[in-house]
């Protein structure tokens, strides 16, 4: 009775902790406000996309995927760790939203964060005539 009782209250908590690994998508006023909030942004373009675009002012630069679509969760964490002191939620932006939306999920199922996923990505911020700076 006591082994049927323990594996379900385990079962309960994983099933809790994937109902609660969540990637949100917000769009530029809400980044706006988390950035007020000190929530770090995180880029996860390549060095070649940041130079073509520029970054939003006050990011935080770690490429997640590389050139080919390869990408290490347990490095790309370990970087942010050495850079973000806001280490439980962080925003995600990519060129349209595709890619942080994929790396939101792979993150959620690892660690203990809340992801913001900027859905439309730098274009928009851009298109919207939102500051940036050049990488």
């Amino acid at each position: 009775m006591l082994k049927v009782l323990t594996s379900s209250i385990l079962l309960f908590f994983l099933f809790v902790k994937v109902l609660s690994a969540k990637v949100i998508d917000i769009d530029n006023k809400e980044i706006k406000t988390l950035l007020k909030k000190n929530i770090p942004i995180i880029d996860i373009r390549t060095k070649k996309e940041w130079n073509e675009t520029g970054v939003i002012p006050n990011s935080i630069l770690i490429t997640f995927f590389d050139e080919n679509g390869n990408y290490n969760l347990n490095e790309w964490h370990k970087k942010l760790l050495k850079v973000s002191s806001n280490h439980n939620k962080i925003i995600l932006i990519c060129r349209t939203g595709r890619r942080t939306k994929l790396a939101g999920n792979m993150i959620n199922k690892k660690l203990e964060i809340v992801v913001y996923n900027a859905k439309y990505g730098i274009k928009s911020w851009i298109n919207s005539k939102l500051n940036v700076v050049k990488y």
